[in-house]
């Protein structure tokens, strides 16, 4: 990766990151805490909401394409895979 590339990327990683915080403070306008504190807390929140958004569209993708089932709803809603056609008429 050349230099320039390099930096490319680093900037997109520090917009993303601004993103995050940015966003935190909007659903948190009084916070405040230290550079480690925003670093664990803050940001680790925001990433682990977009990983739940993304298994939440894979989830959706596998139902779709019949892999997975779900069982119940909203919260209490599991998933499991689908037992193909063969072995669900035992």
């Amino acid at each position: 990766m050349s230099r320039s590339s390099q930096d490319a990327e680093e900037h997109r990683q520090e917009l993303k990151l601004a993103e995050a915080i940015l966003e935190y403070l909007a659903e948190h306008p009084q916070a405040t805490d230290t550079l480690e504190g925003i670093a664990k807390w803050w940001f680790l929140r925001q990433q682990i909401r977009v990983e739940v958004e993304r298994v939440a569209k894979a989830l959706d993708r596998l139902i779709a394409t019949g892999y997975l089932e779900s069982i119940g709803s909203g919260e209490k809603c599991h998933y499991r895979r689908k037992a193909p056609a063969s072995e669900s008429l035992r």
